[in-house]
């Protein structure tokens, strides 16, 4: 009898609890126009500065949806910036905010080197972008370039 009582209230409890959450989700992500956008403009703003970088983006589950390679940047720099554009979009954070996650430092996949930014805007999150190739400063400039160069459409709705 004690046995049913406990499975009872666990049922009830579960029953109470699932119906504050919804049965499906929702979510949003980058078209590919936007994508290409994004990566075109880190990608641009590192050539204005010098700079021979590869870029990458990533929806909101790590898969790869824009990339971008200068013929000039090292071979490196492709994977380095799925990377950390994959570790910005998981960890839903930028990666120089990641680097004192010590507990991530042998992580699979995950990179904590600055130049990986997430996508976020108006309380939605996209996913990642990132750069590398240039100095780490630099990388994180031309992600957010990138960044900026589609908040806008994401705000107030693109044409």
């Amino acid at each position: 009898m004690k046995e049913f009582n406990i499975l009872f209230l666990l049922l009830v409890s579960f029953s109470l609890n699932a119906s504050k959450y919804p049965d499906t989700l929702s979510l949003k992500y980058l078209s590919p126009k936007l994508s290409t956008l994004a990566v075109t403009a880190a990608m641009n703003e590192c050539i204005k500065r010098g700079n021979k970088v590869s870029v990458s983006l990533v929806g909101r589950s790590g898969n790869l949806m824009a990339f971008s390679r200068n013929p000039l940047a090292g071979p490196h720099t492709v994977l380095v910036s799925q990377r950390k554009a994959y570790s910005s979009a998981t960890f839903q954070s930028s990666t120089w905010d990641l680097r004192t996650r010590k507990d991530l430092a042998m992580a699979p996949g995950i990179l904590l080197i600055r130049g990986g930014i997430p996508i976020s805007v108006g309380g939605i999150f996209y996913g990642g972008i990132a750069v590398a190739g240039a100095s780490p400063k630099v990388d994180e400039a031309c992600a957010l370039a990138g960044l900026e160069a589609i908040k806008g459409l994401l705000e107030f709705g693109s044409d």
